[in-house]
């Protein structure tokens, strides 16, 4: 991992470089995608057959023989080891208990006048859910995106989930037969996106999509986004570590491999005033590396864009932060509701030395679905809200309208739009005498 520290000349140019993405979708996925989401909006069924043999080695005569039965989730549950089990229905208990508490009400108010205004709170009415398959399966990403959805109320989630070669992953299943999803379809990449985004003869249109996937996924879920609403478009996982060296080394260097194993474009990034520690930790990922199962990836991580950076001050270290932006922000520190105040911008702040990334990933309740790439400056968790929507109710009273009426009129003249003058002159009690007939 590269060593930084704020003293140096050339660090803001350095920390630029390391927060420093790719720009822009690489033009053969790209091109590859627009053209597999405008050959199933238009053939529908036959080019999700086509894609889904192509792409995952999977043949079937229609799209209907790759919907997996509910029955087919309650057995892959039903199989599983005691132990696998118990942490799904744990896990979800707890996602599903902190998401209840997001959920919003209608509301409304009456006016002196009696003119009644308010906000009518609804559910989507049809979620779609991509959820990665094979190797690379994410139960927990089953019940961080579907979970909220169904706290919110949404009568159908449809999930669909790459089978190569007709492998499934049971804990996918189960933990979609956990969540209640309604129904799943053995089928992936963009073509399965733009099902969902457009509708098939077999696969229904969705209103909003969410969930993970690989570039060609989320190349086609940022393509599609008007049709259907997505959730966000997600970049490689983050996690800066603001360290006061109370923590143990070992622990640091272990939250930042836990960072880096995800894929080589992960980032992990150390803020800690104490050189001596920065130094402790340095050691700890160098004696620690050799043992990881993923070392590989990890060290490529660390190497392309990680750092362990020294600064001035934890005041410092919470200025670079809120610039940062990260994803996972960790405070190991013997005080970290302190700093808190201090903090603005993170998908998610872990308060602590006992708090872990890792936990939060799975089982703390609070979603990992984040805001990556410095968007935690604008945008928040996946949550209840996410699967709402907020529809404005407005009853005018004839009092009212006599009121409100002639500051609507003044206003729609001053913008020369007559008839939405006329339309609230209609309605005064005493309709003022038109230019014309004067």
């Amino acid at each position: 991992m590269r060593r930084l520290t704020t003293r140096d000349e050339g660090f803001e140019e350095a920390l630029a470089a390391l927060l420093s993405r790719e720009g822009g979708e690489d033009r053969e996925i790209e091109e590859c995608v627009a053209a597999i989401l405008a050959d199933v909006r238009v053939r529908g069924d036959a080019a999700v057959l086509e894609y889904t043999e192509r792409f995952d080695g999977l043949r079937a005569d229609s799209v209907a023989q790759l919907e997996i039965p509910r029955e087919r989730l309650r057995e892959a549950l039903d199989a599983l080891a005691a132990p696998a089990r118990e942490a799904l229905e744990l896990a979800a208990g707890r996602i599903r208990a902190y998401h209840e508490r997001q959920r919003a009400a209608s509301w409304d108010y009456v006016e002196a006048d009696g003119t009644r205004l308010g906000q009518k709170v609804t559910a989507l009415e049809r979620v779609g859910l991509y959820v990665p398959g094979g190797k690379a399966s994410y139960p927990s990403s089953v019940l961080m995106n579907a979970l909220p959805a169904k706290v919110a109320g949404v009568p159908e989630l449809v999930m669909v989930v790459p089978t190569p070669h007709g492998e499934r992953n049971p804990l996918v299943l189960a933990a979609a037969c956990i969540a209640g999803v309604d129904r799943v379809f053995a089928v992936g990449g963009a073509q399965a996106i733009a099902a969902l985004a457009w509708g098939t003869q077999t696969v229904p249109q969705a209103d909003k999509i969410v969930g993970p996937g690989n570039a060609y996924v989320a190349c086609a879920k940022r393509m599609v986004f008007g049709t259907v609403g997505i959730d966000m478009v997600a970049g490689p996982s983050e996690v800066l570590i603001i360290a006061d060296g109370s923590t143990p080394p070992d622990w640091v260097a272990m939250d930042l491999f836990a960072q880096a194993e995800h894929d080589e474009m992960a980032q992990s990034i150390l803020l800690c005033p104490k050189r001596a520690f920065v130094d402790a930790v340095s050691a700890s990922v160098e004696r620690l590396l050799p043992e990881m199962s993923r070392r590989e990836v990890i060290a490529a991580s660390l190497a392309r864009r990680g750092a362990l950076i020294e600064v001035r001050d934890l005041a410092e270290a919470c200025a670079i932060a809120d610039r940062v932006a990260p994803e996972h922000l960790e405070l190991a520190l013997a005080d970290p509701g302190a700093l808190l105040g201090s903090l603005h911008n993170a998908g998610a702040i872990f308060l602590g030395r006992y708090s872990s990334e890792s936990i939060g990933d799975y089982c703390a309740g609070p979603n990992h679905v984040l805001p990556t790439a410095r968007s935690a400056r604008f945008s928040s968790p996946l949550g209840v809200y996410d699967f709402q929507k907020r529809t404005s109710i407005i009853e005018v009273s004839a009092a009212g309208a006599d009121a409100l009426g002639r500051i609507a009129s003044a206003l729609a003249r001053g913008e020369g739009l007559e008839a939405h003058a006329r339309a609230a002159e209609y309605r005064l009690r005493a309709p003022p005498v038109s230019p014309a007939v004067r």
